[in-house]
């Protein structure tokens, strides 16, 4: 090859083309995006496995059970589908022990503690379908299963076994004197051991209102407590019934 095909070699050609850097960059962007994307929908992800279903919103929720118009702040309802205003045929609390208070960031972690269920007492509202409560079910129905006079239990209260046949399993009942002409009555599953008690060991179901049924459930771990359990669920759910309107309630409802 001669000295002048040497010269006339081509020149070099960029490392990178414009084309191909645009590309680059839109695909850094692009990462970028999505970096950012993933980051804001696991802290959203995050915040709301945090809640696990619980608000910190104390917004007030209107609720008519049957003839009853209650109002409850959002944060003591248990499920999301059931913070609406409106008619309803039941709704689910839960409350700390004993502040007999809702969910908040501050008390979390004892909403979410599994291992110590005395934290909190689950209450269940709807429309009686029976005429008496469990305290009002004790000497016709009850009494007539028990199988012995009883024991003596915690705080004043006498344990009654109940017979073979009477169908409630190794449930337990737990009684004693409430007030003139009544007696306290609640039905439970006593665990082997304390370690093994849940929030749903024990419950109890009283008439208020007009027409409501309040069961409420809590781990056998309160049954010491349970005079003033009793006297606390009455005065919260009595205090957050709406006294009159009940039909123009209704008609805001509809």
């Amino acid at each position: 090859m001669n000295r002048a095909g040497v010269d006339a070699a081509p020149e070099h050609t960029p490392l990178f083309s414009p084309r191909l850097l645009t590309r680059l960059t839109a695909g850094i962007a692009l990462l970028c995006a999505l970096t950012l994307t993933v980051s804001v929908a696991g802290r959203w992800a995050g915040e709301r496995l945090a809640l696990s279903g619980h608000t910190e919103d104390t917004t007030p929720v209107d609720i008519l059970i049957g003839e009853d118009h209650l109002r409850f702040p959002a944060n003591v309802i248990r499920f999301d589908e059931q913070r609406v205003t409106g008619q309803a045929e039941r709704v689910d609390l839960y409350l700390l022990w004993p502040e007999m208070e809702g969910y908040s960031n501050g008390n979390r972690l004892r909403f979410n503690d599994v291992s110590h269920p005395e934290s909190l007492i689950f209450l269940q509202l709807s429309q009686s379908t029976m005429s008496k409560d469990m305290s009002g079910r004790l000497a016709p129905i009850y009494e007539r299963l028990f199988e012995d006079a009883g024991q003596a239990g915690p705080a004043g209260l006498t344990l009654r076994r109940l017979r073979d046949q009477s169908g409630y399993g190794n449930e337990v009942f737990l009684t004693a004197p409430l007030n003139a002409g009544s007696d306290y009555a609640v039905r439970c599953m006593l665990p082997q051991n304390d370690t093994l008690s849940t929030s749903a060991d024990c419950q109890r179901d009283i008439h208020l209102g007009e027409d409501l049924s309040v069961l409420y459930r809590f781990s056998s771990r309160l049954l010491p407590q349970w005079r003033a359990m009793e006297t606390a669920v009455r005065a919260y759910v009595e205090g957050r019934l709406v006294a009159g309107g009940l039909k123009t309630s209704r008609n805001a409802f509809r």
